[in-house]
């Protein structure tokens, strides 16, 4: 639901993100909530986690939720360090038991902050330091947003729930489960903006959906930054109908990846992309973790959610969509200066002589994505079964 009386503020990557976030759990009074997908015991994890525990010791609930998979290389140590001072840890379906396992693929990707009831953050940034890759001579782009307002109680609620279905599922209560704050409601701001959670209930298309129905309402330009794009059907033919009608459609997707075998599935669509009027920009400087878009200068999100099969169908997701011309035109900003700066345009004619056997390896990579979707039971919901054709 969309909701009145905001204040946002875009956070450009670590740099932006943690030190907000940091003062706003040295600030805290009485409760902090923190989830990460990933959580690194690299300075900046530590300097999280520092915070975290000095919230603990002076009596703040302080309760971190991590997934049990992306987060499964957090030093023991640290861990054992950050409970010891009286957080309250829990992990999303820790890695235990036969790997081969359908649920597996369920993860819990979204990064989301709650503190004191009265400002929240949501975005893409991991707990993980900007430089923490593979030779990073540039800090990962990515983004996040700090919230104050009635927005805060959505995000609020959305952290209650999936903590207490985490803590049932291993059939226990812990400290300070009922004991959650009422969320600080009154107005901070003009903003108008909409909290989305994907999960595998209720919400099972509410971060897509959002996309869809601002693509269909598009009028002038659609710019789409995201880390690992491969869309469904529904969603391709949904860009392609917005370019037929005169729309710019511009996508800024990775040309460093920490998966290169995702990024050379991604490019398999490149061709169909080009040749349905779609702009395709790679961003070489650093590697982009961005999930975000601004449509029509009005509509912006920002959040954890990819644009792929994992994201839209499997994980439990978060995003900011802000319907705020101010919001939209600081991110639109950041995302030009990113493409001037960063990345280069992929031109149809020279997408076309490129070697057949990269385009042969593309192709396989996106056959065996598909292949994985299909033996886990999710292939239909993500590409349908009557697939319009794509030009190779």
């Amino acid at each position: 639901m969309i909701q009145g009386g905001n204040r946002l503020t875009l956070l450009e990557n670590g740099a932006g993100y943690f030190p907000e976030l940091i003062a706003a759990c040295d600030a805290a009074r009485r409760e902090i909530h923190l989830e990460s997908y990933i959580f690194e015991a690299d300075a900046t994890g530590r300097e999280v986690a520092a915070a975290l525990m000095r919230a603990a010791r002076r009596g703040v609930v302080t309760r971190l939720l991590l997934d049990g998979f992306g987060s499964r290389t957090l030093l023991p140590q640290l861990l054992a360090d950050i409970r010891g001072a009286g957080v309250e840890v829990l992990h999303f379906r820790p890695e235990i038991g036969p790997r081969l396992r359908r649920s597996r693929l369920r993860r819990m990707h979204r990064k989301l902050a709650v503190v004191d009831a009265r400002v929240g953050f949501v975005g893409g940034i991991n707990i993980v330091d900007d430089f923490n890759g593979r030779n990073l001579a540039a800090p990962r782009q990515d983004y996040a947003a700090r919230v104050e307002g009635p927005l805060v109680a959505d995000m609020h609620a959305a952290a209650n729930r999936l903590w207490r279905r985490v803590t049932w599922s291993r059939l226990g209560l812990n400290r300070g489960e009922d004991v959650w704050l009422k969320p600080h409601a009154e107005p901070a701001g003009e903003q108008r903006a909409e909290f989305l959670t994907r999960d595998n209930l209720r919400r099972r298309r509410a971060i897509e959906v959002a996309y869809l129905h601002a693509i269909h309402r598009a009028k002038r330009e659609i710019l789409i930054a995201n880390a690992y794009f491969m869309p469904g059907l529904r969603f391709r033919h949904a860009l392609i109908d917005a370019a037929r009608r005169g729309v710019r459609v511009v996508l800024l997707m990775q040309g460093r990846s920490d998966h290169p075998f995702y990024q050379l599935a991604t490019r398999a669509l490149y061709r169909y992309f080009l040749e349905n009027g779609l702009e395709v920009h790679e961003y070489h400087a650093t590697e982009l973790h961005a999930k975000a878009a601004v449509i029509d200068g009005v509509w912006a999100t920002v959040g954890s959610s990819n644009i792929d099969p994992l994201s839209l169908l499997l994980a439990r997701e978060a995003n900011l969509v802000a319907h705020d011309a101010s919001f939209a035109g600081e991110l639109k900003a950041s995302l030009e200066t990113a493409m001037e700066k960063g990345a280069h345009r992929i031109h149809r004619r020279a997408w076309r002589r490129i070697p057949w056997y990269a385009r042969f390896a593309s192709w396989l990579a996106y056959g065996l994505v598909r292949g994985v979707m299909g033996l886990a039971g999710y292939a239909q919901g993500w590409d349908g079964r009557a697939r319009r054709k794509i030009s190779t």
